[in-house]
């Protein structure tokens, strides 16, 4: 390896530098609201040079299966092959970027097989990458790196500088993003979902008998979309960041299907040692006017229900954080934080912990997975809840879309507002945690006011 970094300067906004490079296997990670705590860096992710997939517990390196066991301990040692120092305040410089998807899970706990599955696609897959080009938000710099695995560092660098400067005319004398037009447009896309209105709260009602046993105190309660759509996936989420900018949001461009995710939902960041996690619990609709809104705002401000809910949540992921985290170092900073998003208001809160010293960052996301604000408490018994009830696996939904820098940060958000995009269908999942105290109606129209954005762009 030979790492450079080089700052550089243009006029071009992510999207068209992005556009410069939308090949396959391509990936951005977009911090699209202006939020100077949450949104300082954004990512594009250029010319891998190595893949790492699992389907279960085999795991495959470029496509050859290389053993069955615990992928997570796979991807750890790969990871550790390009370890190096670079002192720079930007999290991520090269690594590994990509997602673990919610059934991954099942490699870590022993949870029954019994749902459907209505599309495969692996349970991980990251790819390295060996060129990165970083947008400091806050500062308003721009960043290109190189590893020089796949290529010479130099002839890298040169190569991605010379196409941006290629695609400044291309781009500054056509409108490439998504007019108003464009989203005015009424769309005739027709959405099925895995559940009707009744039986959705029918199976709300047979959680609820659960936790009324005893089995759980909260569990989250999903629904699968589903739809047709032959547009392309980038304007799709063009389309999705212009009506719900979200801190940890992604595109995924693979060759096989695409992720499209506006989530405002960080599962982990570990960064210098030191691991923060964001839990939300708690929603309500934007309101058609600035009264309506402060009403909602009230509303879920002072909801018992909601903020014990977002309690029972942070005490999971306290505990979650104890194991991997030196003792006493475990804190949480925020409680009740009422966030603000284009179609609802959530109420988040931030745990904080200190690594232990033997804690790889690949190891801490293993034994926190999944969040615990998309599965509930205690984590293991509502997971085999969930699979009993929901009936199909949930893919990408609700398991992390992220990073893992070569120098021992990593990133990642909990993967909901997120679309996924496979042989010109679209699906997307939608839920909320369930308490023996939720009201059955009110809970499904929630999952309605989280797909709202979604069903908009497609």
């Amino acid at each position: 390896m030979n790492f450079k970094i080089e700052e550089f300067s243009t006029d071009l906004n992510i999207f068209e530098i992005y556009s410069c490079f939308k090949d396959n296997n391509s990936i951005l990670l977009d911090s699209s609201k202006e939020d100077r705590d949450l949104s300082k860096y954004s990512f594009i992710g250029l010319n891998p040079f190595l893949t790492f997939e699992a389907y279960g517990r085999e795991s495959y390196i470029n496509g050859q299966r290389v053993c069955n066991g615990d992928p997570f301990l796979v991807l750890e040692n790969l990871i550790k092959k390009y370890d190096f120092k670079y002192d720079i305040e930007v999290p991520l410089i090269s690594g590994a970027i990509g997602y673990i998807s919610y059934d991954a899970g099942r490699i870590i706990e022993d949870i029954k097989d019994i749902s459907k599955e209505d599309f495969r696609i692996p349970d991980m897959r990251f790819k390295f990458y060996d060129n990165i080009i970083i947008f400091d938000l806050i500062n308003n710099k721009k960043y290109l790196t190189a590893l020089g695995v796949k290529e010479d560092s130099n002839k890298s660098i040169k190569k991605i500088l010379d196409t941006i400067q290629k695609n400044i005319n291309i781009y500054k004398s056509r409108e490439d993003l998504i007019s108003k037009n464009d989203m005015d447009k009424t769309k005739n896309n027709k959405f099925y979902s895995n559940f009707s209105k009744e039986e959705y709260i029918d199976k709300i009602k047979r959680l609820k008998e659960y936790i009324r046993s005893g089995d759980v105190y909260i569990a989250n309660m999903t629904q699968r979309f589903l739809c047709e759509s032959n547009e392309d996936s980038i304007k799709i989420y063009k389309s999705l960041r212009s009506i719900n900018k979200a801190p940890f949001s992604a595109f995924v461009n693979y060759d096989d299907f695409q992720i499209i995710s506006s989530s405002p939902e960080r599962f982990i960041q570990i960064k210098d040692r030191k691991a923060h996690t964001r839990p939300i619990k708690g929603t309500r609709p934007r309101g058609k006017d600035s009264r309506e809104d402060l009403l909602n705002k009230e509303a879920l401000i002072n909801s018992e229900k909601d903020k014990a809910e977002l309690l029972m949540v942070v005490d999971l992921e306290r505990n979650d954080f104890s194991k991997v985290c030196k003792p006493h170092t475990v804190k949480v900073t925020e409680l009740f934080k009422l966030e603000e998003y284009a179609t609802v208001f959530h109420l988040v809160s931030t745990i904080e912990g200190e690594l232990k010293d033997e804690i790889s960052e690949v190891k801490f996301i293993r034994e926190c997975f999944p969040g615990g604000s998309i599965t509930g408490t205690p984590k293991i018994r509502a997971m085999e809840i969930i699979e009993e009830l929901e009936m199909l696996k949930r893919n990408i939904y609700t398991g992390c879309i992220g990073y893992f820098d070569f120098r021992g940060n990593s990133d990642f958000n909990i993967a909901i507002r997120t679309i996924i995009k496979k042989d010109n269908k679209a699906y997307f999942g939608v839920g909320g945690g369930i308490t023996y105290d939720s009201i059955e109606e009110d809970e499904y129209e929630e999952t309605l006011d989280k797909a709202k954005a979604l069903m908009k762009v497609l």
